[in-house]
């Protein structure tokens, strides 16, 4: 398939991972705004310097269906992470540092490796933090023949200035949408500023890449939302839906999520010390159904 990062020009690439690799220098990568020099050996608050730092990688079929298709997407797992959510089902991952730094070169050829398997897309967890890696490693696998589609997997707090240095590179963006309210975003995830990044970012996803395209049952390009509904309203699901609906499209393709489990910290911090009710759960798509939206993954509409 012809991918979009395809259609760039060489140069234009090149000056966009030149553009990155600066950053790292004064780190702005994400709202984090660390202002640490990485390359220099300073780690700010993600504890990650300027290499690739991976946790795992392989075809996944626990997708969405359009992302898994029938072939699996190739799915890359960063290691370490911009946020610190004390309910993280991949604590040891983002909090642990249980991964392995490896070279932009190394990197390049797991996408190759992907993509020679069959998988449908790349997929990068939890990129937000090592963006500047990922496309220096991109320009490295695109001189050895990468077509497939880039899928961005992150938590939603991403910079839109970094998020500008991907248009045309990034097929699909699948953020989450964790929570509306700025309180819960502090003190769940370290982050008060959390709701209004993450409008600020999924605007931008969807003037770059649109609504979720769909073709033969795999997602080609196009802007996915998730939502993980938390106990006791914490993630805020009705602002959301709404939000979404009256400024990003009643199009967009919502994944509402009701796999929470009490982990990491989670037990010490009520009522996060318990899964959601069904309610609760029915409550989230209802919102999203009365909000107009018309692509909710699992439900028909």
């Amino acid at each position: 398939m012809s991918g979009s990062y395809l259609n760039l020009a060489p140069e234009v690439l090149e000056k966009r991972a030149s553009a990155l690799r600066e950053l790292l220098k004064d780190c702005t990568v994400c709202p984090r705004l660390c202002r640490v020099d990485r390359t220099a050996g300073e780690k700010g608050f993600c504890r990650t310097l300027d290499k690739p730092f991976l946790s795992s990688w392989g075809p996944h079929f626990g997708e969405e269906r359009p992302i898994s298709g029938r072939r699996g997407s190739g799915t890359i797992f960063f290691a370490n992470c911009n946020l610190c959510c004390i309910y993280c089902q991949n604590w040891s991952i983002s909090r642990m540092a249980e991964g392995t730094p490896i070279s932009t070169e190394r990197l390049a050829d797991i996408m190759l490796e992907l993509q020679a398997s069959g998988c449908h897309n790349i997929n990068l967890v939890s990129p937000s933090h090592q963006v500047p890696m990922f496309v220096d490693a991109l320009l490295a696998a695109l001189k050895k023949g990468l077509r497939v589609p880039i899928v961005y997997n992150t938590g939603g707090y991403d910079m839109v200035e970094t998020l500008k240095l991907l248009d045309g590179v990034v097929h699909i963006y699948m953020p989450d949408f964790k929570y509306w309210d700025p309180e819960a975003a502090g003190k769940l995830s370290g982050a008060a500023d959390y709701p209004q990044r993450a409008r600020a970012a999924l605007k931008e996803m969807h003037r770059q890449a649109g609504d979720l395209v769909i073709e033969d049952g795999v997602a080609r390009k196009g802007l996915l939302v998730r939502h993980l509904v938390l106990p006791g309203g914490l993630s805020g699901s009705t602002d959301i839906m709404r939000f979404i609906a009256a400024e990003i499209s009643k199009e967009t393709y919502v994944n509402i999520m009701d796999q929470y489990y009490p982990c990491y910290k989670a037990w010490s911090y009520p009522p996060l010390d318990r899964r959601i009710s069904p309610a609760e759960y029915e409550e989230a798509v209802n919102a999203a159904l009365r909000a107009g939206i018309k692509r909710v993954d699992g439900v028909t509409v």
